[in-house]
C-alpha cells in the first residue's frame, strides 16, 4: 500500500526502465518515463530471455503476449566452427521440460513492455535528453538538454551503459576494452530450422546463431581484436570484414554471412559492478548498475530481475532507504556471480591449439555420458525465481 500515489520517475525506456514502471504502477505508483529518443524503438537485433526472466514477464501479467512473439528454444549446441562437428547438445525439451527459455526480437520485448507500462498508467515522455543529475538537494534533479529541470520524488535509472544517475552515485569510471569486437545482424531464416540456439566456436572467434519466430535468423559473431572499437549500437561495419574474419569456418556459417548485408558492429568493454546502487532520493538497476558481456544472454533477464525487486522492495518497506539498502543487497552478488560467469565463457569459446582440443573432448564426453551434469552447471541461474523471493 506504501505505493499507492507516490511519484516515481524513471530515466530509459529500454527492458529495465520499462519492466520497472509496470511493476511500480501495478502496485499503485503514479510513474513517469523519460526516454531521450523521439518514439520508443530498440535497436539491435534478437535476443534470448531464459526461465527466470520469462517468470518476470509472466508475474508482470504479460506472459501471453511474450509466448507469442518469442520462439521456444529447444537446444542448446556447441560446434567445432571450422570442421562443423559437434561438441555439446543441451536438450532442453528433454532435460528441461518446464523451462521457458525463448528468442525474441528486442523491438518485440520493448514493444510488449511498453504497452504493458502505459496499460497500467505510466506516462512515457519522449525527447527527453538528459544533461545532468544532479544528488545533492533534497530530492534529486534532472536537467535535460532543452534546459528544463524535473525534480523527482524518487529517481530510478534505468539508463544504460552511459548511465548518468550511477554516474552521480558512483562518479566516472573507465571501462576496460576486452580486446574483442562484436558484430550482430539478421537474415532470412531458412525454412524448417529447428529452434535450436547454436554456438560455432574457433580460436579467437565463435558465433551464435538461432533463429526468431519472425521467420529471421539472429547472429552475433565475436572476434579477438587488438584494435579498438567504440562501444556504441550505432557503428555499422562492411559485410566482408565480418566475411573474412570467419572465412575458414564451416560452409553452413559461410552460407549464413553471405546473406548479410551491413552488420552492426561495436567493442566489447568490461565494466565494473557499481559500488553504490542507490543514494539520496535515487536507484540504478540493469546495465546502469551491472553491465555484462554478452556471453551468458543473460543481460534482458538480469534488468527484469532487477524490475520486480526493486518494485516488491519498495512497496513492502515503509521508507525508501531501506527498501533500496535491501534491493542492493538481494541483487549485487548474483548479479556480479553472473558478470563473471559470462567473462569465463569468452575465455572458453576462444580456446586455441591444445587447450582447445582437450576442452571440447572433455565437453564431448561429458555431453554424451552425463548431460544432465552439463546443463545443470547453470542452474543457479535458470532455476532462480526472483517472484518468490
Amino acid at each position: 500500500m506504501v505505493l499507492i500515489g507516490r511519484r516515481i520517475t524513471v530515466i530509459g525506456a529500454g527492458i529495465a526502465g520499462l519492466a520497472v514502471a509496470r511493476a511500480l504502477a501495478l502496485h499503485g505508483a503514479v510513474v513517469t518515463v523519460l526516454e531521450q529518443a523521439e518514439a520508443i524503438r530498440e535497436v539491435g537485433a534478437g535476443l534470448q530471455i531464459s526461465p527466470n526472466g520469462a517468470r518476470v514477464l509472466h508475474a508482470l501479467g504479460l506472459g501471453q503476449a511474450f509466448a507469442a512473439a518469442g520462439l521456444r528454444i529447444e537446444g542448446i549446441e556447441l560446434y567445432d566452427g571450422e570442421t562443423d562437428s559437434r561438441v555439446v547438445r543441451l536438450d532442453l525439451a528433454r532435460l528441461r521440460p518446464q523451462a521457458e527459455y525463448r528468442a525474441i526480437h528486442r523491438a518485440r520485448l520493448v514493444d510488449i513492455l511498453a504497452q504493458g507500462a502505459r496499460d497500467a498508467g505510466v506516462q512515457i515522455q519522449l525527447l527527453q535528453k538528459i544533461a545532468r543529475v544532479d544528488l545533492s538537494g533534497a530530492h534529486p534533479v534532472v536537467e535535460t538538454e532543452q534546459g528544463e529541470r524535473i525534480e523527482a520524488e524518487l529517481l530510478i535509472g534505468a539508463d544504460g551503459l552511459h548511465s548518468h544517475v550511477r554516474a552521480a552515485l558512483n562518479g566516472p569510471v573507465a571501462p576496460f576494452f576486452t580486446h574483442q569486437i562484436a558484430w550482430r545482424a539478421l537474415i532470412p531464416c531458412e525454412a524448417g530450422a529447428p529452434p535450436l540456439a547454436q554456438v560455432f566456436m574457433g580460436a579467437g572467434r565463435h558465433l551464435v546463431s538461432y533463429p526468431l519466430a519472425n521467420g529471421q535468423r539472429n547472429i552475433v559473431a565475436v572476434e579477438e581484436r587488438p584494435r579498438w572499437v567504440e562501444e556504441s549500437w550505432s557503428l555499422r561495419d562492411d559485410p566482408l570484414t565480418l566475411r573474412a574474419a570467419f572465412s575458414d569456418f564451416c560452409p553452413r556459417v559461410r552460407g549464413w554471412l553471405a546473406q548479410v548485408e551491413e552488420p552492426g558492429l561495436w567493442g566489447l568493454f568490461r565494466h565494473p559492478v557499481a559500488e553504490r546502487w542507490h543514494g539520496r532520493g535515487a536507484v540504478i538497476l540493469g546495465d546502469a548498475a551491472h553491465p555484462t558481456l554478452p556471453f551468458m544472454a543473460q543481460g534482458a533477464s538480469m534488468a527484469l530481475e532487477d524490475a520486480w525487486a526493486l518494485a516488491a522492495l519498495l512497496a513492502l518497506h515503509d521508507r525508501d532507504e531501506a527498501a533500496l539498502a535491501a534491493y542492493q543487497a538481494a541483487r549485487a552478488a548474483r548479479c556480479a556471480k553472473i558478470v563473471e560467469a559470462a567473462n569465463r565463457n569468452a575465455r572458453n569459446y576462444h580456446l586455441r591449439g591444445v587447450p582447445r582440443a582437450l576442452g571440447h573432448l572433455g565437453m564431448r564426453v561429458v555431453s554424451t555420458l552425463m548431460p544432465e551434469k552439463l546443463i545443470g552447471r547453470f542452474d543457479w541461474i535458470y532455476d532462480f525465481d526472483v517472484t518468490k523471493e
